[in-house]
């Protein structure tokens, strides 16, 4: 049965604080990387409401469109295209406070106006997925989204 998030604070750092055991529990001892995935947006998407959340796979030479929450969604991404391919490039985490300043952004939604892409490595340290997240306002993410959706993503079992 699928449990219910419930965060009482409205301050971003407490939120992640609160929302990470959460997180911790309904992934743990899951290996599915589809389920864990599935749920970690619906988690994210359940207590910060925002545009989009979700998730692309590395495919041979591409992102290929995972679980995820939102509209609908990019399906393929070129290895340094975009943000997301940027990231995968780069084996980094990448925040745009402004995905309009960001050259070669990919628009999937005209809606997205700042966006943190976080990859996910396998033992080897290849990149695996990468995590993407869309947020309708400017200067959404910070250092604070990026340290706890790294510590966050690991917990994804695959």
């Amino acid at each position: 049965m699928a449990e219910q998030i419930i965060i009482q604070t409205s301050d971003k750092e407490s939120v992640y604080k609160e929302l990470l055991p959460q997180v911790k529990a309904l992934l743990e001892g899951e290996n599915d990387l589809i389920a864990n995935m599935a749920n970690f947006c619906g988690a994210y998407m359940e207590v910060f409401q925002i545009l989009w959340v979700g998730f692309y796979l590395v495919k041979g030479n591409e992102l290929v469109l995972g679980p995820y929450q939102g509209p609908i969604a990019c399906t393929r991404i070129q290895i340094g295209k975009g943000v997301c391919g940027t990231s995968w490039k780069k084996k980094e985490t990448i925040i745009v406070p402004d995905v309009e300043k960001f050259e070669g952004h990919i628009t999937c939604s005209s809606l997205s106006k700042s966006e943190i892409v976080v990859p996910l490595f396998n033992e080897k340290k290849e990149v695996i997925a990468v995590l993407d997240i869309d947020s309708k306002e400017l200067n959404t993410f910070d250092i604070t989204d990026q340290n706890f959706l790294e510590e966050m993503v690991q917990l994804i079992r695959f």
